[in-house]
């Protein structure tokens, strides 16, 4: 299978490039180069068709976003599934599509995003399913992994050593491992699936819960993390139904932050 990977230089695009090593891959990046890779602005139609032309992929995984901006999130993936014509896709959404409740959102249910991310990524999934609805969506949620790269666990670091900042207890959400996201998504593309599925850990934990675990993993002291309530902001998504799918079992942070391995 030829694969294009887009996010490429992200936590998720290396692990997606490292799990699919036995495959033809592609890495596309922006700003950030990639050795093999290709170079192109997804927020550019024109760049976005002819890439995609040139590498003639049988299949892309659409990782590639940016948090603040409106174009890359939401007019890229736009783009991509545009120019992406007779080619299966997988896009990478998230569980901030969704507001705060204190119960699990499940596929079936629309999104009510209360951020400006939220709502860029809701377009994106709503111009997916429009254009390619044999596009597999997956939502997921923080991702963590196992060399210290993700945010979180640089955060830890930082908080550890004195910076200003605190870990908010009220902000719950469902963490998966890198490595885990990365098989799902690629166990996805080759089944016979499509719409919406939901790629997040089974464990709900708190933004204090899972620094205390990253810390206890990095042999750093976890009661020298600060942390404040916050706003409250629990946003759990129930990824059971496509658990039942995959053979890649989405383990608990728990689990996975046991040990660094």
């Amino acid at each position: 299978m030829r694969l294009l990977v887009t996010g490429a230089a992200g936590l998720l695009g290396r692990e997606l490039l490292r799990a699919a090593a036995q495959h033809d891959v592609v890495p596309a990046y922006h700003s950030q180069p990639v050795q093999g890779g290709v170079q192109f602005d997804v927020r550019r139609p024109d760049q976005v068709r002819d890439v995609i032309r040139e590498v003639a992929p049988d299949a892309i995984v659409h990782a590639a976003y940016k948090q603040d901006d409106w174009a890359t999130t939401a007019t890229g993936a736009a783009n991509v599934a545009l120019a992406a014509e007779g080619v299966r896709l997988v896009f990478v959404s998230t569980d901030v599509v969704f507001g705060p409740r204190g119960t699990p959102w499940n596929e079936s249910e629309p999104p009510c995003p209360t951020t400006p991310y939220g709502a860029a990524k809701a377009a994106a999934e709503t111009a997916i399913r429009a254009l390619r609805p044999d596009a597999v969506i997956a939502r997921t949620s923080l991702i963590v992994g196992s060399d210290g790269a993700s945010e979180e666990e640089r955060r830890v670091r930082r908080l550890a050593a004195g910076e200003p900042g605190a870990f908010y207890r009220a902000n719950i959400r469902c963490p998966i491992h890198v490595t885990d996201l990365a098989s799902a998504l690629l166990e996805l593309l080759l089944l016979d699936v499509a719409g919406i599925t939901h790629v997040a850990g089974p464990e709900p934990l708190s933004r204090h819960e899972l620094g205390r675990l990253i810390a206890a993993r990095d042999n750093l002291d976890p009661d020298a993390l600060p942390s404040e309530p916050g706003t409250p902001s629990d946003i759990r998504l129930d990824s059971s139904r496509t658990q039942d799918l995959l053979r890649t079992r989405l383990r608990a942070p728990s689990e996975f932050l046991r040990t660094a391995s």
